[in-house]
């Protein structure tokens, strides 16, 4: 049994994308952090409702995203996170945009099961070249004593590109030997775009037992394609109004996608 039956309690589990809005220090903050919180606790609502299996809360319109957080961001996902924990009844994971370190010690400080980041790699995009420190995160989650918690490694991390072009089976490969990651994300070209099947298919023949996740672009319409290769799924804008991901989420679109989800696993 994989540890994402053990955890989430189902097959093929459902990580629904908690996608808060701009914070204290983001240009697009509002102004009202407990205006944040309303909106979060509401999203979280609709996804619990109907019943999606974990949730994994992001700073997702931290735009432009920094390399670097500014404390009042870490400080804000930890305020933010606490007050939701009076309504979580799921496991929960964070993310802290570009950030794993600040993701691993908010993690740390609110009891979080899973984290999801680009802990590998040097790539290039629009906020300049990113080098992960893999080592640094690994030893860290080691000395807080965070034993139980999943570390969710992207293979390929929308929207950047790494700069030395390698195959995807050789970074899943090397992933899995250097680092014995918990489990690996597959992602589209950008939040929402979907995930090319082949690649999952690549990634999971060279992962071994290890849990791979659909990890962008997941919909009613493809949900039997990729659930027949990958183990679970992140969803995000698929879950939001008309599907755009800049509106909040829309009860009616989690409730139709998890019916589709639950008919799937039955056939399982």
């Amino acid at each position: 049994m994989m540890w994402t039956e053990e955890l989430f309690g189902v097959k093929k589990p459902i990580i629904a994308l908690l996608h808060l809005r701009a914070l204290p220090g983001d240009p697009d903050f509002c102004g009202d952090i407990n205006q944040v919180i309303r909106q979060a606790r509401a999203d979280l609502h609709a996804f619990q409702d109907s019943k999606v299996d974990g949730v994994l809360i992001a700073n997702e319109f931290s735009f432009p995203y920094q390399l670097k957080a500014d404390p009042v961001t870490v400080a804000s996902m930890g305020y933010i996170v606490g007050q939701l924990k009076y309504d979580l009844k799921i496991p929960y994971g964070v993310n802290i945009v570009f950030n794993a370190l600040a993701t691993l010690d908010l993690a740390a400080a609110t009891g979080a099961y899973f984290i999801r980041s680009a802990f590998t790699g040097t790539y290039m995009g629009e906020s300049g070249i990113m080098t992960a420190d893999p080592a640094l995160i690994v030893r860290r989650k080691k000395a807080l004593g965070l034993n139980s918690l999943k570390l969710l490694y992207k293979v390929n991390p929308e929207s950047d590109a790494y700069l030395v072009e390698r195959d995807i089976q050789t970074i899943t490969k090397s992933i899995i030997f250097n680092c014995k990651p918990d489990g690996l994300c597959v992602s589209g070209a950008n939040a929402g775009c979907e995930t090319d099947t082949q690649i999952i298919e690549k990634v999971k023949k060279a992962a071994g037992d290890i849990p791979v996740f659909c990890n962008t672009g997941f919909n009613a319409r493809t949900a039997a394609e990729k659930l027949a290769i990958c183990d679970a799924a992140c969803v995000g804008t698929t879950f939001k109004e008309d599907g755009k991901f800049e509106n909040n989420v829309d009860p009616a679109r989690v409730s139709e996608l998890m019916g589709i989800v639950r008919s799937i696993r039955a056939g399982l």
